[in-house]
Parts: structure tokens; C-alpha cells; sequence
């Protein structure tokens, strides 16, 4: 039989029609399928959801506690450092269940409801965020604004979308369009927290490090990094964070591109290799800044106690029976004294000696109460306690029974209680001993023997002491002498630096530094002067009767290399 081709043609058009019809409507099916699927697993999930149990932490547990937990958990999971199927799912729980605990009011919240009605009753709103929807139950909303979160009542539980793609079952709809079609790409956690870093964080430039760091008296955290050093960048920046808010007041934190700014990378001998690089800038050792790098584990404790250890130490620990002011220094800056219990020196005190370390002479001593003879003879009530003593010998109790609510505003009140006994400081001083305090050298101990002493000075002029009244004339006869053109002569290396430098030594405390020029330490001298070259470890020294113009004819012998050196018996080594 002959159909005509429009009948032909028609039968054909309508038999398309219907397999196109059933393939759409099977790929519905299976959509919707798999979002059945989906929220099904999801709410087997939320049922089961426990942040404390995805943290591996107590009930009791304190934000301390919780933050170790998420951060150890943190090291395994993140997508950075695990490639796994399953790293990044089971990060995204570990974050949330953090978010959820870390905020006190949702973590009452949902401690008050689970109390209530069992833990099988919450179904979580959003994985890790809290109690879902459920007979009065609440639920995790993003309806505020990207960033902010909320929990809002609703009885009867109805459910609610809210932020960007998510729902109360916490999968988002651009990962099922991805996988079934492509074309669409959900924000992992490493793309949303992306390329800057955190607010508290600040970025540094070279004139940022000169004006504000170096050398300042703060301890800065420093990170270098490049762009093609991004690898685990977020899990340095959030240690960093979480040390400086621990140590907050005693660290400042900064982030260094060592693409923009090489050459300051470069100079301080910080450029990053494929992963970033971790430093204190430390005044442990010396007046002078220097910088620490951090290689252990990225772990906020082991962090906070790197920081700690290279906390400033400029304040002198001393035994409070054997310490009287007047015969044992002749001080340049007003003295400060703390009294603690503490067997070793404070946070808060290191912090401040740091900042004012070129303003005041700090010292501590532990007593254990206020009844021992010598805490009552300088009439402290109660522990712990600061005290002063003006240029002028005068003492005074500048604070007693201190309490600390934290570090920060320890550091805060202490700060502007030596400020305050720095302007009455300026007060009393008698115009006489103003031009004595601009007259004194400095006293070369362990802290400033790299800045005074080290490599870069090419010779150093030392008057050592036995006495007090030796002091005053080898003081007195230096600093003459370093007035002079020929005794101030510049390095020609640099063009900016002396290439002599000037400094006393306390003989009594420092006999094993004298030891290293002469065995016997120098002892039948109440007062001597050693040449010292520290690059090339010789010395000349001069003894005998002692005046300004023999002391000049040494030093200018000395610079112009006829005077006779020796090498030294083995490094001097100062305590």
C-alpha cells in the first residue's frame, strides 16, 4: 500500500516527538530522583549530626579545647594537604562544627534543646551550625547577609533557604547541576576563603618594616609568601590569627608578598619556597630585632610558645636580698623594678621591657610573700608589685596588688603607668644630672654585645671596672675622647657607621670576658682599657694612670694601626 509522503512524514515527526517527550521525562525522573536522594542522605546525616562528636571533644569542653581539636582535625582534612574523595566533605563538617561550638550563643543554644528533648530530636539546620527543623526547634538562616548567621525560632518547624544556594539540608544546588550536566561549579571552602588575608593580618611594606618594626621593641609574626607559594597559606594565617589573639597586646602579625616587596624578602633572608614560611622578629638576644623562623608543627599551642620563648628579655633578673641600687649601678634611664611569685619573668613585664627598654632600667625578683624582710623594707603591701626609682635616687611604690583581666589591657595600664613616671622623671631631674644621663656610655652586657661588640664593629674601645668611683673616671674619660674628630673616625666601608665604638664592663660580673684577652683576668687592675677587634679576634690593651690625653694617644694608635694587637685566648663570652 502507498502512503503518501506527508502521511509518511507525519507518522515519523510524531514518533520522534514521543521518544524525545520519554527521554526528557526520564532525565526528570533521575533529577529529581537524585535530589530525593540527596535531602533523604542529607537529613540521615543532620539526624546523626553532633558537633561535639565531629570534633572528638567533651560536652565541657573550653574554646581552647575546641580550637586545638579543630585545628589538629584541620592538618588531616583540609583539601590542601588531603586529596582524598572524602577530605573535603568531611572538612566542611569539621568547619561548621567548629562554627557552630566557637559561638557561645548557639552552642547554649543547642546544649539547652538537646538537654531538653535528646539528642535524636535535632536534626542539624545546616551540617555543623545547629538544631534544624523540628516541633519548636531552630534552624541555621544565611537570610541576613553573606558572612552573617542567625538562629531564628519557628515553631512547627517549617523549613527555610536562605543565603547563596543553600538550604536547611546543607548541599548546594550548582553541585548537582555540575554533576549531572557540567557547566556548573560549586565554591569549595579554599575558593571562598580566597586570595587575601584576614583583616587582623596586615600587610607589610619595606617602609612599614623600617618605620614600624624594626627595631620598635614589639615582637611581630611575620608570613612570607608569593603567589606561587599558596600552598596551605589559610592554615598559617588561621594559627597566626589564633596566636595573636591569644598573645594579644604582646604580638603584632604581618603578612609579607614577597613578590611585591623581593627585595625586603631578600635583605632579611625570609623568600618563601613552594610553601609559605613562618618568622618571629625576636628581641631575645640582642637590642637589635632578628629574625626566627618557626619549622615545627601548625599547631596553635607549639606557635604561641615559639612567640613566647622570643618574647623580649631586657629586664635583668636579680635576687632581691643581694640588689642595692646605689652602690652597684650607676643608671641611665629611671628604674623599674617587679616583685612576683613568678619563677621566671612575666609575659606582661618581658612585653614592656621590650617597648621601653631604650627609656627605662628594668628589673624583676621573685618573692614568695610581702612578711620577707626585704619585700618590707622597701614597703610593698601586696603582690604583685612595680617599683620606681627617679634619676635622682628617689623611690616609689608605682603599683601594688596587681590584677590582671588579660594581657592586653595589662599591657594597656602598665604602659601608661610608666608613661606617667616618665614625665615625672623629667621633672625632677636637675639640669646637671640631665647632662650626666647624655654623658654615660653604656654598660656592655649579653643583650647589646652584638650592637656594641659584634662582627659589624670593626673596633671596640672597653673601660673595665672593679669599683664604682673607677667607673665615674673611665666614664668620664671615654666619653671626652669619643668627642674628638680623630676618636669618632668613619667606618670607610659603610660611610655611616663609627668604626669605633665605646662601652664599659663591669669586671666583678664579667671576669670570664677579661679572661679571654689575659689569664689572669686583669685582676691587680681597678681599672683598664682593651682594643678589641671581634672579625679578627685580637686586642691591645692599656693600663697604668690614666688621662684624657694618654687615653687619646691610645685610641688614635689603635685606629691608625700603631699599636701592637694580640690574639685573643679564645672567644670573650658574656653573661
Amino acid at each position: 500500500m502507498n502512503l503518501p509522503q506527508s502521511a509518511v512524514s507525519s507518522f515519523f515527526k510524531e514518533q520522534s516527538g514521543l521518544a524525545n517527550m520519554a527521554i526528557r521525562s526520564w532525565f526528570t525522573f533521575a533529577f529529581l530522583f537524585s535530589l530525593l536522594v540527596l535531602h533523604a542522605d542529607a537529613k540521615a546525616k543532620a539526624k546523626a549530626f553532633d558537633p561535639y562528636k565531629v570534633l572528638g571533644v567533651e560536652k565541657n569542653a573550653t574554646q581552647r579545647e575546641i580550637q586545638k581539636a579543630f585545628h589538629k582535625l584541620s592538618l588531616v582534612y583540609h583539601p590542601d594537604k588531603n586529596k582524598s574523595k572524602g577530605a573535603q566533605a568531611k572538612f566542611a563538617e569539621i568547619n561548621n562544627a567548629y562554627d557552630f561550638l566557637s559561638d557561645e550563643e548557639k552552642r547554649k543554644n543547642y546544649d539547652r534543646k538537646r538537654d531538653k528533648e535528646g539528642a535524636t530530636r535535632f536534626d542539624a539546620g545546616h551540617p555543623g551550625y545547629g538544631p534544624g527543623p523540628g516541633p519548636g526547634g531552630y534552624a541555621y538562616s544565611t537570610s541576613s547577609g553573606p558572612g552573617q548567621s542567625e538562629f531564628t525560632s519557628r515553631p512547627g518547624g517549617s523549613q527555610h533557604m536562605g543565603g547563596q544556594g543553600s538550604s536547611w539540608t546543607g548541599f548546594n544546588i550548582g553541585d548537582i547541576f555540575s554533576k549531572f550536566f557540567g557547566g556548573f561549579s560549586g565554591s569549595s571552602w579554599s575558593q571562598s576563603h580566597s586570595e587575601s588575608s584576614p583583616k587582623s593580618i596586615r600587610a607589610i611594606s619595606s617602609n612599614v618594616f623600617e618605620k614600624e618594626i624594626s627595631d620598635q621593641g614589639m615582637t611581630w609574626l611575620l608570613l612570607s609568601h608569593t603567589p606561587s607559594s599558596q600552598q596551605g597559606k589559610q592554615n598559617y594565617e588561621s594559627i597566626m590569627e589564633e596566636v595573636a589573639s591569644l598573645l594579644q597586646g604582646a604580638i603584632r602579625v604581618g603578612s609579607i608578598n614577597c613578590e611585591t616587596e623581593y627585595s625586603l624578602c631578600k635583605d632579611l633572608g625570609m623568600l618563601p619556597g613552594r610553601a609559605p614560611r613562618l618568622f618571629v622578629y625576636s628581641y631575645k638576644v640582642n637590642e637589635k630585632g632578628s629574625l626566627k623562623e618557626y619549622k615545627g608543627d601548625l599547631v596553635t599551642e607549639n606557635a604561641e610558645t615559639f612567640c613566647q620563648y622570643h618574647l623580649p628579655r631586657f629586664s635583668e633578673r636579680i635576687s632581691l636580698n643581694h640588689f642595692d641600687l646605689s652602690s652597684s649601678h650607676v643608671e641611665r634611664y629611671p628604674v623599674v623594678m617587679l616583685l612576683s611569685t613568678r619563677k621566671d619573668t612575666p609575659v606582661i613585664w618581658r612585653v614592656l621591657s621590650g617597648l621601653y627598654h631604650k627609656r627605662f632600667t628594668f628589673y624583676d625578683a621573685e618573692v614568695h610573700d610581702v612578711s620577707e624582710p626585704d619585700v618590707k623594707k622597701l614597703g610593698v603591701g601586696a603582690l604583685p608589685a612595680v617599683i620606681g626609682w627617679l634619676s635622682n635616687g628617689e623611690k616609689h611604690i608605682l603599683k601594688s596588688g596587681i590584677s590582671v583581666k588579660d594581657l592586653k589591657s595589662a599591657i594597656e595600664d602598665l604602659s601608661s603607668m610608666l608613661h606617667s613616671f616618665e614625665k615625672k622623671n623629667k621633672k625632677v631631674a636637675s639640669p646637671k644630672q640631665k647632662d650626666s644621663a647624655e654623658r654615660q656610655l653604656p654598660l656592655l652586657t649579653a643583650s647589646n654585645s652584638d650592637a656594641l661588640c659584634g662582627d659589624k664593629t670593626p673596633v671596640c674601645i672597653i673601660g673595665a671596672f672593679r669599683k664604682t668611683r673607677s667607673r665615674e673616671r673611665l666614664e668620664s674619660l671615654l666619653f671626652k675622647v669619643s668627642q674628638k674628630s680623630l676618636s669618632r673616625r668613619k667606618n670607610v666601608t659603610s660611610g655611616s657607621k663609627d668604626s669605633v665604638s665605646y662601652s664599659l664592663l663591669d669586671a666583678r660580673k664579667q671576669a670570664s670576658f677579661l679572661s679571654a684577652f689575659d689569664k689572669s683576668g686583669y685582676k691587680s687592675s681597678s681599672k683598664i682599657l682593651v682594643a678589641f677587634k671581634p672579625r679578627k679576634g685580637k686586642f691591645a690593651a692599656f693600663k697604668g694612670h690614666m688621662n684624657v690625653e694618654k687615653v687619646e694617644r691610645f685610641i688614635s694608635s689603635v685606629l691608625s694601626g700603631d699599636v701592637e694587637f694580640s690574639r685573643t685566648r679564645q672567644k670573650p663570652v658574656l653573661k
